[in-house]
């Protein structure tokens, strides 16, 4: 029987992942495998109550990090955890407010006997965000592309066989980008088709700026095909403006310089050192589970 692990990363969206542990226990209860949730709590400023998160047919267990790393860096951080202490054949990262359906997550499992030992992606095919958001999509997708000439139609949502976590938590970007790191070190993925749901309650936890953040952090993976193709970029841009040069046509290239800047910054954040470090971070581990509430309550 398969043994599955389920990591979520949650920061204060505490209301949203009692909804998300409860639907998850109702689509994988007649899944012929052993499931499991570990919870990563990046640093939560919110008070919440453990019990509300039990079930009866699913291990579920809280790991509380004593301060907040950020979305990639408390899954990095998890599947690290994972792979050092507990015993798995796949673990499914997902989100914690419902936008990661739990019923695609079958999907996922019977996609293991097609894609054997091979990274399960679920690749987006519809969102449910406004028009403003799905904008700022569109053009994270084609900055992705036309820097680093990587299609990315994926995110945290995927299933990861024992073998690739091994080589995801040895991997140095995995500690600045989750969906980068794992198109650097996988050459060929399998994949789902994934309609991102609605969130469960209230607005995104996220702001905008560290969502912009997470876009240039996963074209930083790729430094070096952004370093090539900024370069061809200008060849190719100051041939075309060579005999109208003004403030106006070399604006693209001032923001360009912008760009490579943050783009370089934030490659700085690939630091093997803290990743191997990170399960220091780790405060707490806290199993939550139907017989360790009841021998609580008694």
């Amino acid at each position: 029987m398969k043994k599955i692990i389920i990591l979520i990363p949650v920061y204060n969206d505490w209301q949203s992942l009692e909804k998300l542990v409860e639907d998850i226990n109702l689509k994988v209860k007649n899944i012929n495998c052993t499931f499991s949730i570990f919870v990563i709590n990046d640093g939560s400023t919110e008070e919440h109550d453990d019990k509300r998160f039990s079930t009866e047919e699913i291990k579920v267990e809280v790991i509380s990090l004593l301060k907040n790393v950020g979305h990639a860096r408390s899954i990095a951080t998890g599947l690290k955890y994972i792979y050092d202490k507990e015993d798995f054949d796949y673990v499914i990262p997902m989100d914690g407010d419902g936008e990661d359906r739990p019923d695609e997550i079958t999907k996922f499992i019977e996609s293991t006997d097609y894609y054997v030992d091979k990274a399960i992606v679920g690749e987006r095919i519809k969102r449910s965000e406004g028009s403003i958001f799905t904008f700022f999509y569109v053009v994270h997708k084609f900055l992705t592309y036309f820097f680093t000439g990587k299609s990315i139609k994926f995110g945290n949502f995927t299933c990861l066989p024992k073998s690739v976590v091994k080589k995801f938590i040895i991997e140095k970007s995995s500690w600045n980008s989750f969906s980068g790191s794992l198109v650097k070190i996988e050459k060929s993925f399998g994949s789902i088709k994934s309609t991102r749901g609605k969130r469960y309650f209230g607005p995104s936890k996220m702001s905008f700026l560290n969502l912009v953040k997470h876009s240039l952090s996963i074209i930083s993976v790729f430094k070096f095909n952004v370093i090539v193709r900024s370069i061809l970029f200008f060849v190719i841009y100051f041939a075309i403006i060579n005999k109208n040069i003004s403030l106006i046509t070399i604006f693209p290239l001032f923001l360009l310089i912008i760009f490579l800047f943050i783009i370089f910054n934030l490659s700085n954040r690939e630091n093997i050192k803290e990743f191997d470090a990170s399960l220091s971070n780790i405060g707490d581990v806290r199993p939550v589970s139907y017989t360790h509430l009841r021998a609580h309550e008694t």
